[in-house]
């Protein structure tokens, strides 16, 4: 025969809300007095939840910290060769966002207005929405190898920009290479350097 019983214990920091004891543990108690430690199965299932789930992201932070590609980039204009008169992206964050990455990119427009982008999605080639560019609405990165990414820029469903990221095997710079064309039909072809922060 098994009786089952709840200890509770009293603490004073649960008296301000309210409560006066929690439930602890289970106990499942022989009939000759021997007992052994039960956990609810509710409680194993949401302890399990909890380590699959902190393992994820565990995955998640390793991944982005191994990533070349992660972190902050700042323009470095002496080294780059641009397209006089466009806009110019002065900083460039990537940054993990769950099993996804998030691209943030300030800059300035033609007029020398600032500018502010964002993007979210899986380096898997697939279009993920833009916010915030009134000349893009999807892009797609690829990665190539460890340290080079190849990209797509999209507006309206046709493709406007395709380039190439690639890291230096020291970490500390990238080169964009970027291939496109404006509204009017003119083609352009960058390189912007990056210095990593």
């Amino acid at each position: 025969m098994i009786l089952r019983e709840v200890i509770v214990v009293d603490l004073p920091k649960f008296a301000a809300t309210g409560l006066n004891a929690f439930p602890v543990c289970w106990f499942e108690r022989n009939i000759d007095g021997t007992s052994k430690d039960v956990l609810d199965e509710d409680m194993k299932t949401k302890t399990i939840g909890l380590i699959l789930g902190l393992c994820f992201f565990a995955g998640a932070a390793c991944f982005a910290a191994d990533d070349p590609q992660m972190g902050t980039w700042k323009l470095n204009e002496t080294k780059s060769k641009l397209t006089p008169g466009t806009g110019k992206n002065n900083t460039v964050v990537y940054e993990a966002a769950g099993d996804e990455v998030k691209v943030t990119i300030d800059g300035t427009d033609a007029d020398g207005k600032p500018t502010h982008n964002e993007w979210t999605g899986k380096v898997d080639g697939k279009d993920y929405a833009v916010t915030g560019d009134p000349k893009s609405d999807m892009r797609a990165y690829k990665k190539i190898s460890d340290r080079i990414l190849a990209f797509t820029v999209k507006k309206d469903g046709k493709t406007t920009v395709t380039g190439r990221i690639v890291v230096a095997a020291d970490g500390k710079s990238r080169m964009v290479t970027a291939h496109g064309a404006d509204e009017q039909g003119k083609k352009s072809a960058e390189k912007a350097a990056y210095d990593k922060q």
